[in-house]
């Protein structure tokens, strides 16, 4: 364990996100997170790229419904834990779980990356008896017991009423089902202070897809129109939809691509709207949307 500052007082809030001193710092990072991950941000006032990060970390934070939380330290009024962990340059983001650093980063991310970097840190505290339960839920989902899971899920969210992930089983539930109307009430009806956790956005995107299916056009026609004309965006960008409902989610994203390669620009940007789509309605960690995000950047600041 790092031995940091000493334990004190502090009149900081309960609030989710704080700002404190190295004099509190084995209260409020060491100690408390042994309950739920604390994030650490190190930043400094006159730091551009810091008045970027801060504000999505404190959304990410927020949305994530209290299981992480989040401490800003001023590395020009802390120098002493500045130093003791090494902050060399700023913003720079530490991460502690049960006393210990577990992972960080360096620099300003997009917004997309900070939500994927506070997800996994508030999965590390996700293996209590409500965690087991989503899991048993999903795995219901997946086999295609419908019935049982969307009854686990509701059990879920009578115990707690801002798991996330249970308002977007419970919404896949009912996509699975055909009933997109019933699985957006499902996710309005969220606590407004998880509305835009990870895995809500993440069924929202769903249902939008499952929107986009039902209207699909003819695989073999559409393949036939861009092949005649490779120009042809508007039919390039139907294939691509199409694609995607018949679960060809690498082809769709690949179509999507070759779009925003030819003109980034494309009706108001329209490719790359739908590839944010697809990306968010997958895990994390998928290979394709890791994939399909490194190729997309690499098209826009090439």
């Amino acid at each position: 364990m790092l031995e940091i500052g000493q334990q004190g007082a502090t009149g900081a809030t309960d609030g989710l996100v704080k700002e404190i001193s190295e004099a509190t710092f084995m209260e409020d990072v060491i100690e408390a997170s042994k309950e739920v991950p604390v994030i650490v941000d190190f930043w400094a006032p006159w730091c551009g790229p810091c008045k970027q990060l801060g504000p999505a970390l404190e959304a990410a934070v927020n949305a994530a419904g209290g299981k992480v939380k989040m401490v800003k330290i001023n590395v020009d009024e802390n120098q002493q834990v500045s130093a003791q962990l090494k902050i060399q340059s700023i913003p720079t983001v530490y991460a502690f779980f049960d006393g210990q650093p577990v992972d960080g980063f360096q620099g300003a991310l997009p917004q997309s990356q900070v939500n994927e970097f506070v997800a996994k840190m508030a999965a590390l505290a996700s293996e209590g008896p409500l965690a087991q339960a989503i899991a048993a839920a999903q795995e219901m989902l997946e086999a295609g017991a419908l019935d049982d899971a969307a009854q686990t899920f509701a059990a879920i969210l009578e115990e707690d009423d801002k798991m996330a992930e249970a308002y977007a089983g419970l919404a896949e539930v009912k996509i699975a089902q055909g009933a997109l109307e019933d699985a957006e009430a499902v996710l309005n009806g969220a606590p407004a202070e998880i509305s835009h956790a990870a895995e809500i956005e993440g069924a929202h995107a769903k249902i939008a897809l499952a929107r986009q299916a039902e209207n699909a056009g003819p695989l073999d026609d559409l393949r036939a129109k861009v092949e005649a004309d490779p120009t042809d965006a508007e039919a390039r960008f139907e294939l691509a939809q199409a694609l995607h409902a018949a679960g060809e989610v690498d082809a769709a994203v690949d179509a999507l691509l070759e779009i925003v390669r030819r003109d980034a620009g494309w009706n108001d940007g329209a490719a790359k709207t739908q590839l944010f789509t697809i990306f968010d309605a997958l895990v994390a960690n998928d290979p394709i949307a890791l994939a399909g995000r490194r190729k997309l950047s690499s098209l826009l600041f090439a």
